[in-house]
């Protein structure tokens, strides 16, 4: 049985970047960190809905999440994350991508960077890195999977109406919603091996 952490800033990224693949893998235990929203009333019972419909362990954190999007201390990220999973090592790390799913939002760069500073400082550990692989092409369009992505993976159409019903009717959103209109048929990760192969190509800061 694999150990899987699926690290993502919002209730619901679990569901939209990567709902598929933990759904195609009942077999491998998986754990999901939400680092925002836990105070909201909405969001948590119904986070704590789609753990059950997924079957994984989910938890979730308080990072400041306002409409004003300020910039938080990645440390503070980082922190973050070491409070909420239970154990350092895993053989699988999901996460958001550097430049985010879309144009744009802070929460997911800060994510993805603080989970790969905690991989090369050896806090956390990880067998394999898959960080998601999708790209609205500055709101040109729909969030969409990178084809050139090593891992692209084509779901079935019973595996995505699940996860598409955990976005509409455990998370509640209308499906004329973005995030509904959204919700991949296709999912695509970039596959590391370790952090510095994951800066090397993603992080350009």
């Amino acid at each position: 049985m694999k150990t899987c952490a699926v690290i993502v800033a919002h209730p619901d990224d679990e569901t939209l970047w990567a709902g598929g693949t933990i759904l195609s893998n009942p077999e491998w235990n998986w754990f999901v960190i939400s680092l925002c929203r836990k105070s909201d009333k909405n969001r948590e019972p119904r986070f704590n809905q789609a753990m059950l419909k997924l079957n994984a362990q989910g938890v979730m954190g308080d990072l400041d999440d306002g409409p004003d999007q300020k910039p938080l201390n990645i440390q503070e990220v980082e922190q973050a994350i070491l409070d909420l999973l239970p154990i350092p090592f895993y053989d699988l790390i999901i996460t958001h991508s550097p430049q985010g799913e879309y144009t744009r939002h802070l929460r997911h760069e800060e994510t993805s960077i603080a989970v790969v500073n905690l991989l090369e400082s050896g806090k956390i550990i990880t067998n394999d890195l898959w960080i998601f692989a999708y790209d609205d092409h500055k709101k040109t369009h729909f969030p969409m999977p990178i084809v050139e992505a090593p891992i692209f993976h084509k779901l079935s159409h019973k595996i995505w109406l699940e996860k598409y019903k955990i976005i509409t009717d455990t998370y509640g959103f209308d499906t004329h919603s973005w995030e509904a209109q959204t919700t991949p048929k296709t999912e695509a990760f970039w596959q590391f091996k370790n952090s510095l192969e994951a800066k090397k190509r993603l992080i350009k800061k």
